[in-house]
């Protein structure tokens, strides 16, 4: 059982970093480091848009407009480090 929570963190560790470099790329299509016309570039950020919109989408419907602000992936973001806690403090469940 104690692999089974090994797993269960390494998915969510695997998640967070998904999350922070879809964030970071995003800032930097949008101040014009990155150019999405690049193939490679373009390949990687829509790779990431389709693996995150399922987790998104669902908060997105959820949130109130903010004004051209996406808050999804803040949201997605502590509920991965709730989940995260929670795994810890229940841990003897797995052993």
């Amino acid at each position: 059982m104690t692999s089974l929570y090994e797993i269960l963190m390494l998915i969510l560790g695997i998640a967070k970093f998904l999350i922070l470099a879809h964030f970071v790329m995003s800032w930097l299509i949008n101040f014009q480091v990155l150019n999405i016309r690049q193939p490679l570039v373009a390949q990687v950020w829509h790779g990431l848009n389709r693996l995150l919109e399922p987790l998104y989408g669902p908060i997105r419907r959820l949130l109130p407009a903010m004004g051209g602000i996406d808050l999804s992936p803040l949201v997605v973001l502590i509920g991965i480090y709730a989940l995260e806690i929670i795994l810890r403090n229940n841990v003897a469940v797995f052993l």
